[in-house]
């Protein structure tokens, strides 16, 4: 595939095009076709000269394959980010000795927390 298209729908073009400019103007067409084509591929070899210098190295790292919008499917990014494991919060042991606890307490009240307040709701996440 060229561009999208089949090889012989290209070459159908191709003839079409010839039959309507005809004969006398078609060398000269080819040639401004020849030109523009030149001044294209000049114009994006110099922005990505441009691009090169102005990101640096990292941009030879960058996986451009995976940036390509193409690829996305709603249906995956969703499930990749519901599958995700959510971080999971660690609680470090702490090792009190009894004598240093106030007598007769049996547990550690965590400063900052209390057990009695009441749970945060959000009524517009809902």
């Amino acid at each position: 595939m060229f561009f999208g298209y089949d090889i012989e729908k290209l070459l159908l073009l191709l003839v079409v095009a010839a039959l309507l400019i005809g004969p006398e103007r078609l060398p000269r067409y080819a040639e401004g076709l020849a030109k523009v084509t030149k001044l294209g591929r000049e114009w994006l070899a110099g922005a990505r000269t441009r691009v090169k210098e102005e990101m640096g190295d990292d941009f030879d790292d960058v996986e451009w394959r995976k940036l390509d919008p193409r690829q996305y499917d709603p249906r995956r990014i969703i499930r990749d980010a519901l599958l995700d494991d959510a971080p999971v919060p660690t609680v470090t042991a702490v090792s009190v000795a009894s004598a240093a606890l106030p007598a007769g307490a049996t547990t550690i009240r965590i400063a900052g927390f209390d057990p009695d307040a009441a749970v945060p709701f959000d009524s517009e996440a809902t």
